[in-house]
């Protein structure tokens, strides 16, 4: 081999070489494990309120009571007169226009405050040397009055631990749970019936025809609320009821007992569950039984649908 062709051929090995010294290896990026996600589950949603779909006003017809008129609405008698400025609720003309809800507040007449302005212009000059406006001249009579700064008390307030506040009693074992409307939390109108009467069921629900259900029972058996509330009538003004009870539990329902023999409960008196409120009689019937009804929104509904069931 010729001596140029071996220089030749020991320059491109070196340069081969040179080429595989310099090439990098690209960087190995160790990538974490991708975050799982995680979802919470949504909340149940809240239970609505029942939609009031009762009318604004209501006209009087022939024959109509203002009790009746107040039953048929689920409102207190008593209330509705007042909304109405009428004096005596047993005297109400036909075509008279009812208000059915509670008249709104009168608003408050608001109070504007002006701000205090002086009859002329102040003129604003930067304070000179001594606290003197700059470039007012000054007046022999004037007295100079010096800034008296207040003295700062050096008693510091004395300051004391607060006590933690105390723990809640822990509830002792075995306790029962609570009951009843008020451990039923944003479940308001709910109600926990009970029966009035021991008896049998001699009439269902039949709207318009029967807004309750008959219960037969012995003449003087005591008659029981329902559901704790507050009496919002007692007396015998409406017709076919004879000696009437109505209960009013909340907002939505209210209950009523008909056919009384006796009543043993005042308007405005409130009542717990199980209370002894009158005894059966057969008043306004050919027979003795207790007509049972439960309103909701002043509507008769099925008082077998919230009743519980009976031991047999």
């Amino acid at each position: 081999m010729r001596p140029v062709s071996r220089i030749v051929l020991l320059m491109a090995a070196a340069a081969l070489a040179a080429g595989c010294a310099s090439r990098q290896l690209a960087p190995v990026i160790e990538r974490a494990p991708a975050a799982q996600i995680t979802t919470t589950p949504a909340a149940p949603a809240a239970r609505a309120a029942p939609v009031d779909q009762r009318p604004q006003t209501y006209t009087v017809k022939r024959g109509e009571t203002l009790y009746g008129i107040a039953l048929d609405h689920g409102l207190d008698y008593r209330e509705l007169a007042e909304w109405n400025g009428i004096a005596n609720p047993n005297v109400i003309r036909v075509g008279d226009t009812l208000r059915l809800r509670a008249p709104a507040a009168p608003a408050q007449s608001a109070v504007q405050v002006k701000p205090v302005t002086t009859a002329g212009a102040v003129e604003s000059r930067p304070l000179g040397p001594g606290g003197q406006a700059a470039g007012a001249a000054k007046r022999p009579d004037e007295v100079t009055i010096a800034r008296i700064e207040p003295r700062r008390s050096e008693v510091k307030p004395e300051t004391k631990p607060v006590p933690d506040a105390p723990a809640p009693a822990a509830k002792p074992e075995g306790s029962p749970p609570a009951s009843g409307p008020q451990a039923q939390g944003d479940d308001e109108d709910r109600v926990d019936w009970s029966w009035p009467v021991s008896g049998k069921l001699v009439a269902r629900f039949a709207d318009p025809d029967n807004k309750g259900v008959d219960i037969a029972a012995r003449l003087g058996e005591p008659v029981l609320a329902s559901a704790p509330g507050r009496v919002v009538y007692s007396g015998s003004g409406l017709r076919g009821y004879g000696k009437l009870v109505i209960i009013k539990h909340n907002q939505t329902y209210l209950s009523a007992y008909a056919h009384n023999d006796r009543i043993l409960v005042k308007e405005g008196q409130t009542v717990a569950k199980g209370q002894k409120i009158g005894e059966v009689g057969a008043t306004d019937t050919d027979a003795p039984k207790l007509h049972f009804e439960i309103r909701r929104l002043g509507k008769p509904v099925d008082p077998m649908k919230f009743l519980p069931e009976r031991p047999s």
